[in-house]
């Protein structure tokens, strides 16, 4: 049985929802955010990434940051947002690229996180997950939702009812973003209607974090810390603020990897070290892999296909055989000296949706050595991990579209 719950979203007036709503805190750095929100003081990345609103050099988590994220959230609520009277459900629609992906925005139970009964596929970093604590204690507020999927298979009628629903009244929220994402948002208010989405949600025997683990790991931290000073099972700290779609309707693209230097290996020496793994070829275009166990790579202004050959690097098992996971075992560690990709701060990764052109650009600054482009990770592939309870490398998926901060708000208090 999932447990899912109604509240009482802060959310835009319907005339701010467009200039509200943001990308996700963590898929722009200070910099972008700050450009991306100049000139638009409405813009929710004055409250998930505040920083961009205080002077000179400073950390993302300066205790000034958070405390100017909850007065930047104070100024938002009064000037620009409603409380709805009652709890309510929502429904909340992306479309991308003609395809649209339609979920049931509403409160998850923390304590079904730390059950296991909500599956998550990755491990957190300590720093992301204290700051993202930090966050929500500074502005007593989920402020941004975590991204969850179920099994179409397990229960049809929760998409039939969310059809059904949105068929038959008009949105409050319906605008495109500068991105070309139309954004859609309904409230389901009728206390029939509510009670029939959680009942078809009891049939659920899990539900799976998609993308947003730290902040369900800090939703969770609040939770805990908050009940050891009250017992009260129904206070608003013992959920978190998400959205679940089908899987049906989920997007993943690839998670490349770039990485800064050669670990002392010139080009030449790094592409011999691959022969003995991969078939290797130069490419005259930007490879994108087409199956699994086929690899682009970007080096010295040239791109190449590399085709794995020797299948023995693949150490099973559902997580072994992901792409992500051939690369770190085959190249990035034993090459490439890249012993934890969560903590080595020679690699990084790019989305998918940013195209093979930013591998190239990150590569011929000389900012990154060597780029590869990837497989991306399949939506059954994410489930039957999270539902063995085994956990994949970090950044093995890139969900696209990304959910827009600031449409929904969850107030502990």
């Amino acid at each position: 049985m999932s447990v899912i719950k109604a509240f009482a979203a802060l959310r835009p007036k319907p005339e701010y929802a467009a200039d509200i709503a943001a990308p996700p805190f963590d898929v722009l750095d200070g910099g972008e955010a700050r450009e991306m929100a100049e000139g638009n003081p409405y813009s929710f990345l004055h409250v998930s990434k505040a920083e961009i609103d205080l002077d000179g050099p400073i950390s993302a988590y300066d205790g000034r940051v958070y405390a100017k994220a909850a007065s930047n959230l104070g100024w938002l609520a009064a000037n620009a947002m409603l409380r709805d009277d009652r709890p309510c459900l929502y429904i909340y629609r992306l479309t991308m690229d003609g395809a649209a992906q339609t979920g049931l925005v509403m409160c998850g139970s923390t304590g079904e996180y730390l059950s296991g009964r909500i599956r998550r596929h990755e491990l957190t970093r300590e720093d992301k997950e204290r700051d993202r604590t930090r966050h929500i204690e500074a502005t007593n507020a989920n402020a941004e939702p975590v991204f969850l999927a179920y099994r179409h298979a397990d229960n049809p009628g929760i998409r039939a009812r969310l059809g059904a629903f949105t068929s038959g009244c008009q949105p409050v929220y319906d605008f495109t973003a500068d991105d070309g994402i139309r954004h859609q948002v309904w409230v389901i208010d009728g206390a029939e209607d509510i009670e029939g989405f959680i009942s078809d949600f009891q049939i659920l025997p899990m539900i799976y974090i998609a993308d947003g683990h730290h902040r369900s790991a800090a939703a969770a931290n609040v939770a805990q810390s908050r009940r050891e000073t009250g017992a009260d099972p129904n206070a608003e700290y013992n959920y978190m603020l998400s959205v679940v779609f089908p899987d049906t309707e989920l997007r993943i693209l690839a998670c490349n990897r770039v990485v800064k230097d050669l670990n002392g290996l010139s080009p030449d020496g790094f592409l011999s070290a691959l022969s003995g793994l991969f078939a290797v070829s130069r490419s005259d275009t930007q490879v994108w892999p087409d199956r699994l166990h086929v690899f682009g790579m970007y080096l010295d202004k040239c791109w190449y296909r590399l085709e794995l050959i020797h299948t023995e690097t693949i150490s099973g098992g559902l997580t072994g055989v992901l792409d992500v996971s051939v690369l770190q075992d085959a190249v990035l560690a034993p090459i490439l000296g890249i012993g934890d990709p969560r903590t080595d701060k020679r690699i990084d990764f790019i989305g998918g949706v940013r195209g093979l052109g930013e591998l190239e650009k990150m590569v011929d600054s000389g900012e990154m050595a060597v780029a590869f482009s990837l497989f991306p990770t399949s939506m059954d592939q994410l489930l039957a991990v999270a539902g063995a309870d085994e956990i994949m490398p970090p950044k093995s998926t890139w969900f696209e579209p990304k959910l827009r901060s600031g449409l929904f708000i969850h107030m502990l208090k």
